[in-house]
């Protein structure tokens, strides 16, 4: 994925859901820090971008995560035209640290604009470190090579991640504790990375 389909992906979601700002929290919200050019191949290969409706209430955010999947979502007629899927998701989807809201990095410019130019568009990205930490707890192959490639670029920080990784929510230590051994070790086995 490019930068520029997430910024198309932020104004579609945005316009699908009626909202002027999303939170992006899947692996394409990489592309809010770094462009695809910055990037390893195994930080850009998803096709789907994860879009957090900004709303309030659990039901009310549901709701509209449904929606930007119901027109946006993978096997559409948006995915086959625009070549990416937008997959709408709730707070429980993604086990974030604590802070994460106050770290988030702001995505807006004439590309997340709609046609006329207004209004102006935002896509909140998650922080570099902030989207390894809720990668490494879902801790499925695919993840853990997508946090790999950016430690071996130099372009997230081992630390700060072991760090984050203690201040998950409850529900989400085990997994933390799982991703923060996994951590370790390749750390350990690259020679501090």
């Amino acid at each position: 994925m490019r930068r520029d389909q997430l910024e198309h992906a932020i104004r579609a979601a945005c316009q699908i859901a009626g909202l002027t700002e999303v939170i992006i929290v899947g692996s394409q919200a990489i592309l809010g820090t770094y462009t695809e050019d910055e990037l390893p191949f195994y930080a850009t290969r998803s096709a789907e971008v994860d879009v957090l409706p900004i709303a309030d209430g659990s039901d009310e955010i549901a709701r509209l995560a449904d929606e930007i999947e119901g027109v946006a979502g993978e096997f559409s007629p948006f995915a086959e035209l625009h070549g990416f899927n937008i997959d709408g998701v709730d707070l429980q989807t993604s086990a974030l640290p604590e802070g994460w809201r106050g770290r988030l990095v702001k995505v807006q410019n004439p590309n997340t604009a709609a046609p006329s130019g207004e209004p102006q568009f935002i896509g909140w990205c998650l922080d570099k470190e902030d989207l390894c930490v809720a990668k490494l707890c879902a801790l499925r192959e695919k993840d853990q090579n997508f946090v790999d490639a950016l430690i071996t670029a130099n372009l997230v920080d081992p630390r700060v991640i072991t760090t984050r990784l203690t201040t998950v929510p409850e529900a989400h230590r085990p997994a933390a504790e799982r991703a923060a051994h996994w951590l370790a070790h390749r750390t350990s086995s690259a020679g501090g990375g």
